[in-house]
């Protein structure tokens, strides 16, 4: 099966979104694969939201807690979808490839969004008196940015 790259390279456009007021080029590729990225990412921010609800407002959980247990939960969601969907062309092999890549997207974006979200959510809660969820959405914006990169970068990446 023929990768992305290649059908934007073969199109005669170099698979590349410019201007000529832009100094730089992004690649077809990497832009569908960010609203990808993004697409995957709203479906665990939902579901993050209503698991904090749940955590916080119904089982009453402190709401660090109540964070943690969300976003540990959402981070396995996302690694499903973003697996199978969103760099299904780079996918795992094998059980141990899966069982590397797992531990890799915890390793990196499980603790960025973990570790992100609970001390941003410190930050945004106790220290300023944020209302819940807009300092939610702000933690899941930040950290997100960074989790794309190392996705893209360290996580999915081809397989040898």
């Amino acid at each position: 099966m023929r990768n992305e790259e290649q059908q934007d390279g073969e199109r005669g456009d170099g698979g590349v979104c410019s201007s000529s007021r832009s100094a730089f080029r992004i690649p077809h590729s990497a832009i569908k694969r960010w609203l990808t990225f993004n697409a995957v990412g709203l479906i665990g921010f939902a579901l993050q939201i209503g698991l904090l609800v749940v955590f916080n407002k119904l089982l009453g959980l402190h709401y660090l807690l109540s964070t943690f247990l969300a976003v540990g939960i959402t981070v396995g969601h996302n690694f499903v979808w973003h697996e199978l969907w969103t760099w299904r062309e780079r996918r795992a092999t094998g059980v141990r490839g899966v069982v590397r890549r797992w531990a890799a997207f915890n390793l990196s974006n499980g603790a960025v969004s973990m570790l992100g979200n609970v001390f941003l959510m410190r930050l945004l809660v106790g220290f300023f008196g944020l209302p819940l969820i807009f300092a939610n959405v702000a933690s899941v914006g930040v950290c997100s940015l960074v989790n794309f990169f190392l996705s893209d970068r360290v996580v999915f990446v081809r397989q040898a």
